[in-house]
């Protein structure tokens, strides 16, 4: 009797390969036997496999999201991959056997109840360990980029942690069907497939294309800011576009992709993406419709005016998306200078994340650009807004994400007379703003960068910021870079001079021409809600002759609420 048991044990495995049969995995998907799990569902029927991925199980799926279903085909050494979207569905197709990854044999071992053999490579420096049995009589991984390995896959790891486990092997009683479709849609490569899998459900949204930005006459705008047009103010050196932008979700991350280039401007420029907050009574949009002294003005112990460059009870500046430097004439004046070992770069290209300003991001916005020139050419910018989803579930939760802006001292409104950031000469820039209570995670986005192209000027020599909360100094923080030379090819017309170094290598007060400037995050997790007093002080140089320096930074204050409340 026991011999028989034995015997049709036998026949329920070595039979399976004549029947459909269903292997569920186990994925790791933070890399660690307790993080969160996946579960991938492999159905083998006569030498065929359909891998369906673990994100199909995708109840409110994200825009541009496409089920991503696996076919292996061993008896014709073939691998099919589908994505299917509502209105179409590609395809690829390759080889299973990876000649770019070989295996050893590492010995046998007993896993999760089977007889395995074990196998070992090495892929961009990690290592693969990849456990099969033969003992269900069939072939199948969840992984065919591995290659065609005898048997069924029961675990996989890397670098000594755990990737997938095989939960279980189930046998399909119904009649099979088909298990590869015969309509597979448009043809693609590997790489291909790849690409526009990932491209589609990044959102891109065109903010500016092509756009002057140049010293000239403008007619003065009034009345309503229209959508999506572009308007040239100060002379035609600042653009601004109403768009109206979409609430997403907060696993997305947000980016801001700036293309820009030389039309007849050969200087580094200051430059900056903003956006013009509308919530009070007074916003830096009647500066620019009515001229600087529509703002409210800070006169400094000099007794010179600083217009709309901190937040008051009735008005709000600015807030820099990104601060860039326009390089030395990149694209306009390529072909004036040849150096050997140099090709001129065609455009400054800049891509900064901007997440943590997302509630600015949404709905009706206004976003403007600046950078300063005195030239007929000037400048051609585009500027795109990137959304990269962290999760394939749409969320219509709203944003619990928060900023309150603080200061501005970039003189955007430089060619109608917006005064340089001079007042740390003699004075603090000093701001009062109130903490809610249920404020969670409270910090400053701090921008700073020194100016004053001289020797003795700020642009060349390191000062320290000191910013004190309530009279109590908290943080210091010194910007500076000393790794410009690393964009010498994208200054083709910066100063050469005799010992070989080029005026666009020198270091500078944290900017170098053709970059942009990273914020600096301070924690303020300590801070009490109600109201608190924000100061900023640093050793502005003094004046030469004609020239001077002058700082530009700029503060927002950032927090989240634990409740989910409407913006």
């Amino acid at each position: 009797m026991k011999r028989n048991v034995l015997f049709i044990f036998a026949l329920l495995w070595t039979g399976m390969t004549f029947g459909q049969h269903t292997l569920t995995y186990i994925s790791y998907a933070k890399d660690v036997v307790d993080g969160d799990t996946t579960h991938t569902c492999i159905t083998e029927q006569k030498g065929c496999l359909k891998i369906e991925q673990p994100d199909n199980k995708v109840v409110h799926p994200i825009p541009g999201y496409a089920e991503s279903i696996t076919y292996v085909n061993y008896l014709q050494d073939s691998v099919f991959t589908l994505l299917q979207h509502p209105d179409e569905s590609y395809y690829s197709a390759s080889e299973l056997n990876n000649n770019d990854v070989v295996f050893s044999e590492e010995g046998e071992e007993k896993l999760l109840g089977y007889p395995c053999k074990k196998y070992k490579t090495s892929i961009n420096s990690n290592t693969i360990e990849v456990w099969m049995t033969e003992r269900p009589g069939f072939d199948a991984t969840p992984m065919p980029s591995l290659g065609n390995l005898k048997g069924v896959m029961v675990r996989c790891m890397r670098n000594g942690i755990y990737i997938t486990d095989l939960k279980k092997i189930a046998k399909d009683r119904k009649k099979p069907t088909p298990l590869i479709p015969s309509n597979k849609g448009k043809r693609l490569s590997p790489r291909e497939m790849s690409q526009l899998r990932k491209d589609k459900l990044v959102m891109r949204i065109p903010i500016f294309h092509d756009e002057k930005i140049h010293f000239s006459d403008y007619e003065a705008i009034t009345g309503e800011i229209p959508f999506d047009t572009t308007l040239h103010f100060s002379h035609g050196t600042v653009i601004l576009k109403r768009v109206h932008l979409p609430q997403l979700p907060e696993h997305y991350q947000l980016f801001a992709e700036i293309h820009q280039r030389s039309n007849g401007d050969a200087y580094d420029r200051s430059a900056s993406v903003f956006v013009i907050p509308t919530e009070a009574k007074k916003s830096f949009l009647q500066g620019l419709m009515e001229g600087t002294q529509a703002l409210p003005v800070f006169v400094g112990s000099d007794g010179q005016e600083y217009q709309g460059i901190k937040a008051e009870n009735d008005y709000l500046p600015p807030v820099e998306l990104v601060r860039f430097f326009t390089s030395f004439g990149a694209g306009h004046f390529n072909d004036r200078v040849k150096i050997d070992g140099l090709t001129w770069t065609d455009e400054n290209y800049y891509k900064q994340e901007v997440s943590e300003l997302r509630n600015l991001l949404q709905g009706d916005v206004l976003i403007g650009a600046f950078i300063g020139n005195y030239d007929k050419g000037g400048h051609i910018l585009s500027l795109d807004l990137l959304a990269y989803p962290g999760d394939y579930e749409w969320d219509e939760q709203p944003c619990r994400q928060h900023s309150l802006p603080l200061f501005n001292t970039c003189n955007v409104l430089e060619m109608s007379g917006q005064n340089y950031g001079r007042l740390f000469a003699t004075d603090t820039l000093e701001v009062t703003f109130e903490l809610p209570e249920d404020a969670v995670n409270p910090r400053l986005r701090y921008l700073s960068t020194g100016h004053g192209g001289w020797g003795n000027g700020d642009e060349f020599n390191p000062k320290e910021n000191v910013l004190s909360i309530d009279g109590e100094k908290r943080f210091t923080h010194t910007p500076w870079r000393c790794d410009c030379a690393t964009f010498r090819d994208q200054n083709p017309v910066s100063g050469n001079f005799w010992n070989g170094v080029s005026s666009s290598d020198y270091s500078r007060s944290g900017w170098c021409p053709g970059t942009a400037t990273n914020p600096i995050w301070f924690d303020l997790s300590g801070l009490k809600p109600g109201k608190h007093t924000l100061r900023v002080a640093i050793p502005q140089g003094k004046d030469e002759g004609g020239s001077f320096s002058h700082w530009m930074v700029s503060g927002v204050l950032l927090y989240e609420t634990n409740t989910q409340t409407e913006k």
